[in-house]
């Protein structure tokens, strides 16, 4: 029930998508803005017409493979049901629950006969063309059944509706409440639906009856945009408010790295609406949060119907639809008030909830800190991948979509694949054989079971281009490992390795050796790509510490990898956040498939840039591909010199 219920709000997210249109064109053309009749009964059009749309976006969401034909069949089926109804008693109003039913139907009939093949003599009509005729019928029949037993339930959503618009705090503060509690689910589209669209009744200037608290504020109704003013303050202030009280109480060296994960999570969240990828930010890491966050925007939309503000949105509450609507709003002005208050309180409210029982937000974990925020040392890792290699280094979704896949356990144990405007929604043949921890490594907020089967992988808004690519490797004949660029092979990686014994290694840098248990990254100290050490340099010539062949150079230049010609692949990873510099302060003298010996110059960095701009100059070194037997250790520690023997070993 839970996943068929999730499927609903899936598939509401595409007739809902076509909302901001309307918004923007219903205001643009209204006498207080553009004052142009066309633009505005353009607008108007379409929210006169949301059964409809409804019925044909939530059936394309329902079907298989997001078809056409099940949109076709899902509006000709409210079409049918409307009149079929209708016909018996005229007073039925389906309004957009009716369009929700007949694409729910629409789209099971699709995934039911799509495939369906008929007698020769009516072949014409088999497959896809069967489907809107069998949902006509269908839709006859439910008709006739809706003639008879609506009235009753008519009355009775009226009633419900009724009661909550009219129940004052307890009604609005218990839909702020649920519609934030019930975000991991996606089950919150649902009830927004019956609030947005359902609930209360209108009679504009022209006669026209409209429902639901959003398209009554559109359509002039002074009591529309009760349910909606709220969310203002919490998208607009009360969120980036706290992003700042998770990026003041991250530990001091994540800071740096965090502060435009965070900058840009709450500039979306102020600009358009967009609160997911906040809210998942923390929502796994530190769920007391989450309800807190809840109670305040249940709290948010008691205060403003307190002070008479009354404002929607078409898309969401963020700024866009604030200064778009401002002239249509009441009391708009009090809003900015309101949301400054709820910075404040969000703020001051997450800095000591997470000082206090010591919460595990971003920055604040006590392992796997990479699993969010910042995700450019995915690209570091793809050092030691040899199918990674093989992907283009600008194509960041190529790159997500095959880590996902694999810690999905293959594209064989997908069985089906959607998403919705955050995160990915799929159903697995054995959940046993994902690896959670590195779904989250891989740039995943967050990953929600749903049941035996059915998991949610939270991605955030380029959900859909990550999407796109995982269907593409899924739908590829080729092997799940990515083709690579053949390159001349020194030694096959599956030999067994020599010992690299302590005069097979020189120092690659002037500095101090440290354990690699010391650096700051927790990438490279909890040893996650492997055994080394690092340097904290004195200068920034970098020569060859092995005799071997350049096999990677990155394309930002912060990283080198190199192949010994004992086999051991070796990262040298210049600096740490030195990914985003984009090859400043740093110059290869060097390139890929070069021969190289010990002593030759690898790469010159400007030491005073790194420490300047990037978190540290410190150095890691990393041997990649240890065997399970090999034992790597650091015989020295402190100040050596460049070019000393005897650094490490390993047997």
């Amino acid at each position: 029930m839970l996943s068929f219920l999730q499927r609903i709000g899936k598939s509401l997210m595409l007739p809902i998508a076509i909302l901001p249109a309307a918004a923007i064109l219903v205001r643009l053309g209204d006498k207080d803005m553009l004052n142009i009749p066309f633009i505005h009964g353009g607008g108007q059009a379409i929210l006169d017409n949301l059964p409809l749309i409804f019925a044909i976006g939530v059936s394309i969401g329902f079907s298989k493979d997001q078809s056409g034909t099940a949109g076709l069949a899902g509006g000709v089926g409210y079409l049918v049901l409307t009149a079929a109804a209708t016909a018996i008693n005229k007073d039925i109003n389906l309004a957009v629950l009716g369009g929700i039913i007949a694409g729910i139907l629409a789209g099971l009939m699709y995934n039911r006969f799509y495939r369906i093949q008929l007698p020769d003599w009516l072949a014409f009509f088999g497959g896809r063309r069967f489907v809107p005729i069998i949902t006509s019928i269908a839709m006859v029949i439910l008709g006739g059944i809706f003639g008879i037993i609506w009235p009753p339930v008519q009355n009775a959503i009226e009633a419900v509706g009724n009661w909550i618009i009219n129940s004052g705090a307890i009604g609005l503060g218990a839909f702020g409440f649920l519609n934030r509690l019930l975000i991991p689910t996606g089950l919150h589209h649902v009830v927004n639906s019956l609030i947005y669209f359902e609930f209360g009744t209108y009679k504009d200037a022209a006669g026209h009856i409209v429902h639901g608290d959003l398209t009554r504020f559109f359509a002039g109704d002074p009591n529309g945009g009760k349910f909606t003013a709220g969310f203002f303050p919490i998208m607009m202030f009360g969120l980036p408010g706290a992003c700042l009280a998770m990026y003041v109480t991250a530990k001091k060296h994540r800071r740096k790295m965090l502060a435009g994960f965070f900058f840009g999570i709450a500039f979306t969240s102020f600009l358009t609406g967009v609160t997911e990828p906040i809210e998942f930010s923390f929502m796994f890491l530190a769920p007391f949060l989450y309800v807190i966050h809840a109670l305040l925007t249940g709290s948010s939309l008691i205060v403003a119907n307190f002070l008479s503000i009354h404002d929607s949105y078409g898309f969401s509450a963020g700024a866009i639809d604030y200064l778009l609507n401002f002239t249509k709003a009441q009391h708009p002005l009090l809003l900015l008030l309101q949301g400054a208050v709820y910075f404040f309180i969000y703020f001051v409210v997450f800095y000591f909830a997470i000082k206090l029982f010591n919460l595990k937000t971003p920055g604040r974990e006590d392992e796997d800190d990479n699993s969010v925020g910042d995700t450019s040392w995915l690209f570091d890792q793809s050092v030691s991948s040899k199918a990674v290699r093989g992907i283009s280094s600008n194509d960041k979704y190529t790159h997500t979509a095959y880590y996902f896949l694999q810690d999905l356990g293959g594209k064989d144990n997908i069985e089906s694949l959607d998403h919705c405007a955050t995160r990915l929604r799929l159903v697995l043949k054995d959940m046993k054989k994902i690896n959670e921890s590195a779904l989250k490594r891989h740039g995943a907020s967050g990953v929600m079971k749903m049941g035996k089967r059915n998991i949610q992988v939270i991605v955030g808004t380029k959900v859909e281009f990550v999407a796109d690519a995982m269907r593409e490797i899924m739908a590829s004949d080729e092997s799940f490992v990515p083709p690579i660029e053949e390159k001349p092979e020194t030694e096959s990686e599956n030999e067994q390795h020599s010992p690299l014994t302590a005069d097979d290694f020189i120092m690659p840098l002037d500095g101090k050796v440290l354990p690699m248990t010391e650096v700051t990254d927790e990438v490279f100290s909890k040893k996650m790509m492997g055994d080394g050490f690092a340097i904290e340099p004195d200068d920034g010539t970098l020569i060859s510490p092995v005799d071997g062949k350049v096999i990677n150079i990155f394309p930002t230049k912060h990283a080198i990898s190199i192949m010994s010609k004992q086999g051991y692949e070796i990262l040298i990873h210049l600096g740490l956040d030195t990914v985003d510099l984009k090859g400043a302060g740093l110059e290869p003298l060097v390139k890929e498939n070069d021969e190289i010996k010990q002593g030759d110059t690898l790469i010159k960095m400007d030491i005073s840039v790194i420490k300047e701009h990037a978190l540290s100059a410190v150095t890691p070194i990393v041997f990649t591909n240890l065997g399970e037997n090999e034992s790597f250790k650091l015989l020295k520690t402190g100040e050596v010199a460049k070019g000393t023997k005897g650094i490490i070993s390993i047997i």
